[in-house]
């Protein structure tokens, strides 16, 4: 059992907490317990109080993520208060709980260039590190310093870029292991230069991505020298509808919510492009969503 009133002492505390809205996709039952410490220290305090044998699972944003309809049985962590920003000469230090799109502000503001593409990335530092988000050419690692982790023994670590072998929407981070916090090592530029270049990539994405309705962001990672919403179109399922959801009109690699969808429609829909895909090309798309208590 977990110690709840010195846990509620900490931070939000509920129980049997709906997760749809926690999510960018809208899709999700609820958690056995949901706790959002109130800032990084909390956390630290929190973590002892947390049974080994519970499961945790660590949400931001929700972006990302495609959670059961049964839930999850355990604890989601909402690292949302976790938002220490701060610049200091051309190195930006992060919580893990901060939006990218607030991070490449702030690094526009200061004049830094390297996080530009952040500001088309919806969810939090954390899961960007995690999965190593990337787009319009730029990734994290391309400019990642340090993370900095929590593990469920309590223990605090500092790992540099190169203990994470990070590659393309790849992180390698210990087991079990949090991320607190990230530091980045970016190049001077001019301001005004940084901000044009995010105003270009919000532009292009608004045009050629479905942000008017719930979705979870890219749902397969790009083959090596091809586009996943090329090979999802090319087999004729773009618009593909099933249940609630459908394969996106305006982006093949975008499954949205059309209102209402459960996990199962999703599903449905990643094994029908996978399979077709797969059938016509012989290429094996490979998820970049996360599936949280369901499986293909």
């Amino acid at each position: 059992m977990m110690c709840c009133s010195h846990l509620a002492a900490l931070g939000l505390l509920a129980q049997h907490e709906p997760l749809a809205p926690h999510t960018t996709l809208g899709i999700g039952g609820c958690a056995t317990w949901w706790f959002r410490p109130e800032h990084e220290h909390a956390l630290l305090q929190a973590m002892p109080m947390i049974t080994k044998d519970m499961y945790i699972f660590p949400i931001g944003r929700g972006s990302n993520v495609l959670i059961a309809d049964s839930g999850i049985d355990g604890l989601v962590l909402d690292l949302s208060d976790l938002n220490t920003l701060e610049v200091s000469g051309n190195t930006l230090f992060a919580g893990a709980g901060v939006r990218m799109g607030k991070i490449a502000q702030l690094a526009a503001n200061s004049g830094l260039s390297g996080l530009e593409f952040m500001a088309t990335v919806p969810g939090d530092l954390g899961g960007g590190v995690a999965m190593n988000a990337g787009a319009f050419g730029q990734q994290v690692s391309d400019v990642l310093q340090s993370v900095t982790v929590l593990y469920r023994d309590g223990q605090v670590q500092n790992l540099s870029r190169r203990d994470l072998d990070m590659r393309y929407r790849y992180t390698a981070l210990p087991q079990g292991a949090l991320i607190l916090s990230a530091t980045f090592e970016l190049s001077h530029a001019d301001a005004a230069s940084v901000k044009q270049t995010m105003r270009s990539m919000r532009l292009k994405r608004s045009e050629t991505q479905p942000l008017s309705l719930p979705n979870c962001g890219s749902v397969f990672k790009n083959p090596e020298g091809d586009f996943a919403a090329r090979l999802i179109e090319s087999v004729g399922l773009k618009g593909k509808q099933i249940g609630n959801a459908s394969i996106s009109d305006k982006h093949a690699n975008f499954i949205v919510n059309q209102g209402d969808a459960s996990c199962e429609d999703v599903l449905r829909l990643i094994r029908l492009a996978t399979s077709e895909v797969k059938k016509a090309t012989g290429i094996a798309l490979e998820l970049e969503v996360k599936l949280v208590g369901c499986s293909l």
